[in-house]
Formats: structure tokens, C-alpha cells, sequence
């Protein structure tokens, strides 16, 4: 729940944005992994109401380590974006530091979906779904062909392939977790960087779920807080991760299209032919980027920096990510056996976590709506993924030391896995089938655990 200090500064911003206007109700759409977005809804003097979206930094999250750009820069992207002619909301008031809520802006309420499970699945947008990728090219073109000026060029991060290769890397490499799969991508990116282009402008999040969308085609392209100068390439490639497909990896772009209406509508706004090597070396590296990124969002919480239930679930997709990797670099068989556990004659931690899992389900989620719902249904989630912990990793670890004992020699398993990574970064291990089918493995049993309904736990 919102508390009443918060909502009265909101009042007061209303009543500064929109003299004599009344502030009927505010409230929270989700808890945004670095950014919030609450509707508020006001009456203005004349007797209308109106809606408008509020979008402000997480407190504490004013800046990212990977280039994040402020609330208060947004503003005049989103103006630099409709001078281009990309559908963006028109931002009207910007928070002032007397407003004591951050740094953020309020900007107009559009009607579209923005949910991308909804956007790849609902019938009434089954139409607009067969142009979305080549609308999609379209805009990203626009966005690479704006002019930025001076002054947000000094402030806009601009890094090479090979430096944000290694600028990732090494921030994983920070977390002290042993991930062989993202040392073992990190070597291919480095070893296949694309060709030197020319810096533009780009967007850095466009993906299905932060584009809106109705029965007229993209309303809306949000979420430009990873904004930056770079290779445009990385914009096509990040928009045919799997991670935004929700489920229909066999349409790669956003789960909605064909990579091949994305490239057209690009080269028909843009005039320019698309690498299509590059544009496979951007989709590794997004999920490379992602699930480093989210090991970073989960480390937040351990050191109390964000303490939101939501983190710790976020840091277990990097299973999904470093198995769209393995798809992507070295596909083949993902069978990780029958695991089953045993029965025993006392309700196991499985079966106790289960319960309170049953329980919220049905006689607490139902009284929950709005970011209190959506929190509870991350919170079961966590609960869910603990029972499959308990339930499957005594099977999968015994596979996985077998394996390695048998790639490096006897050794404790938290020793091996480290000898791994730790060979992998020097770059001289040998790639053999034996060291892909055991990341392979070892992936796809960590994402049965984390995420087993994830469409990357299936060969193809």
C-alpha cells in the first residue's frame, strides 16, 4: 500500500502541474525492476478526469552500473523520439527536487496492451501481430537516424562491442559466482565481435513488454532508460531474445513475427542493408547481457540495496538466458533424465512449502489486486521454485560431479565448478562435445529447477 506522506507530495505535484486540479487516486501498476510506474488519476477544475502515467527512479536505483540513464534525461528522448516520428507519450511535468519524490516525470495516459504474453496471444490483435515486426523495424530505424545533440551525447553511455563484452563479463565476474555457460559465451562474443559501424543512437530496451499495442499497430515504444550511443545492430538483436518471445520461440521476433519482416521494415526506413551476422551476435550477447543482469538485480537484494521480493526471483532467470545461450551456440540433446524424490513417511520440506503455496493461492491472492497481487504472485513463485530445489538438485549435482570429474579430474563439486570457470576464462580449455553436452546439461538442469515451463527446456 501506498503510504500517506507519499500520496500527498503526489497531490501537491498535481496541484503545481495542473493548478486547481484534485488528485482522486494514485496507484502503483507494478514493482519495474529500476524504474516505477504508477497511474494517477485527477480531477481538474472543469469537472473532467483524466488519467496520466508517473514514471520516478526506484529509491536507491537512480543510476545503474551498466550505463542507465536518469528519469530527468528521458523527458527529452521521448521529445527527440516524436520529432522522429516514434510513437511515444507526450511528456508534460517533470519532478522538481521540492517535490520530494525522486527523479522522474508524469506524462499522458495511452489506451494499448502492454503486456507481451497478452500481445503474442490475444485474438483481437491476431491482425495487427502479421506487420508488427516490420513496424517494429520501422521505428528502430527512426530511432538510429535521430541526431542527437552535444549535450546528451556527454551524458548518453558509448562503449564498443568488445568493451560491453568485457564491461559485462567483468561484472559477473564481480559477483564471484561460478556460471560456466557465461564464461564459455563470453569467449564466443569476444572471439566473433561485428564488425566496427557507425554510432547511433539506441534504444537499448526495445523488446514485446515495453512496446504498447492495439488494434492500430505500436502506439507506444517505452522504457527508454538504457538508452545509449552504439552499434544500432544491438537494438534488432535484443528484440529476437528469447527471454520476450513468452513462450513462441519459433517466431523470433518478440514471439510475434518473422526475422525476416523485421530486417525489411528496417531497410525500407532506413535505406541501409542489415547484418544479419551482427544482428545474430546482439541476440547471443542480450542473453549473455541478460543473465549477468540479473544476477546483478538478485545481489541488490542480498546486499539490502532493494529489498524487494521480486529480486531473488529475478536472479534465478539467468538459467533462462544462459540456456537461450546454449540454443544459440551449442544446440543438441537437453535431456535431464527422470528426477523423482523419494517418499518418506513425514511431510518433507517440499510438501511443507507446497502448502503455504496452496494457502496463498487460495485464500489470500483473491483479496489482492493491483502491485500487492502481482508481489504475492512473485512471492509464490520463489515458494515454488525452493520446492523444486529441494525436490530435484541432489539428482542433478550427482550428475553434474560426474560429469565434471570426468572433464578435470577427482574434486569436490564447488571446487570443479570453479576449476571450469577459471579455465574457461584463461581461453585455452579445450571445446570438445564433452564440455558442451556437460553446459548443456548443467544449464538445463538449473532452469528445471528455476523455470522448468520456460520454452528454452525443449531441444530446437
Amino acid at each position: 500500500m501506498l503510504d500517506a506522506e507519499f500520496n500527498a507530495q503526489i497531490g501537491q505535484f498535481i496541484g503545481r502541474t495542473f493548478p486547481g486540479a484534485q488528485l482522486i487516486d494514485v496507484r502503483q501498476l507494478t514493482a519495474g525492476a529500476s524504474q516505477q510506474t504508477f497511474r494517477v488519476s485527477v480531477r481538474h477544475p472543469e469537472g473532467d478526469e483524466a488519467n496520466y502515467a508517473l514514471r520516478r527512479a526506484q529509491p536507491g536505483l537512480e543510476r545503474s552500473s551498466y550505463g542507465q540513464v536518469t528519469p530527468s534525461v528521458e523527458p527529452e528522448l521521448l521529445e527527440l523520439a516524436s520529432s522522429a516520428h516514434v510513437p511515444v507519450p507526450k511528456v508534460i511535468e517533470s519532478l522538481r527536487s521540492s517535490d520530494g519524490l525522486g527523479d522522474g516525470y508524469l506524462m499522458e495516459w495511452l489506451q494499448g496492451e502492454t503486456m507481451g504474453q497478452r500481445i503474442v496471444k490475444l485474438p483481437e490483435l491476431e491482425s495487427v501481430r502479421e506487420n508488427l515486426a516490420f513496424e517494429c523495424g520501422q521505428a528502430l530505424a527512426r530511432i538510429h537516424a535521430i541526431d542527437v545533440p552535444n549535450r546528451l551525447q556527454e551524458v548518453l553511455h558509448s562503449v564498443s562491442p568488445e568493451a560491453l563484452v568485457r564491461e559485462t563479463w567483468e561484472a559477473y565476474i564481480a559477483l564471484e559466482t561460478p556460471q560456466p555457460m557465461i564464461d564459455f559465451t563470453a569467449q564466443w562474443l569476444l572471439s566473433n565481435l561485428p564488425p566496427e559501424s557507425d554510432s547511433a543512437l539506441v534504444h537499448g530496451d526495445f523488446r514485446n513488454g515495453n512496446l504498447m499495442v492495439s488494434e492500430q499497430g505500436i502506439t507506444a515504444v517505452l522504457d527508454w532508460e538504457l538508452c545509449h550511443l552504439g552499434d544500432p545492430m544491438r537494438d534488432l538483436g535484443w528484440l529476437c531474445v528469447n527471454s520476450w518471445r513468452f513462450g513462441r520461440r519459433d517466431l523470433p521476433v518478440g514471439g510475434f513475427g518473422a526475422l525476416d519482416d523485421l530486417v525489411a521494415g528496417y531497410e525500407a526506413a532506413s535505406g541501409s542493408c542489415v547484418d544479419r551476422d551482427a544482428l545474430h551476435f546482439w541476440e547471443v550477447f542480450g542473453s549473455f547481457w541478460w543473465s549477468v543482469t540479473t544476477l546483478g538485480m538478485a545481489q541488490t537484494w542480498r546486499t539490502g540495496e532493494t529489498p524487494s521480493v521480486e529480486r531473488p526471483v529475478i536472479g534465478r532467470r539467468s538459467s533462462e538466458a544462459q540456456m537461450d545461450c546454449v540454443h544459440l551456440l551449442i544446440p543438441g540433446e537437453i535431456d535431464t533424465g527422470r528426477l523423482q524424490r523419494e517418499e518418506t513417511d513425514l511431510p518433507t520440506p517440499v510438501e511443507l512449502l507446497s502448502s503455504v503455496r496452496t494457502h496463498l493461492k487460495t485464500s489470500v491472492l483473491e483479496n489482492l489486486d493491483g502491485a500487492d497481487k502481482f508481489l504475492l504472485l512473485v512471492a509464490m513463485n520463489s515458494l515454488a521454485i525452493a520446492e523444486r530445489e529441494l525436490q530435484l538438485t541432489p539428482t542433478l549435482e550427482a550428475q553434474e560431479l560426474s560429469r565434471l570429474i570426468s572433464l578435470l579430474g577427482e574434486g569436490e563439486l564447488p571446487e570443479l565448478r570453479w576449476r571450469l570457470v577459471q579455465a574457461l576464462r584463461s581461453g585455452v580449455f579445450p571445446d570438445t562435445p564433452a564440455l558442451q553436452q556437460h553446459l548443456r546439461l548443467s544449464v538445463a538442469g538449473r532452469l528445471a529447477v528455476d523455470q522448468p515451463t520456460y520454452s528454452a527446456l525443449t531441444a530446437g
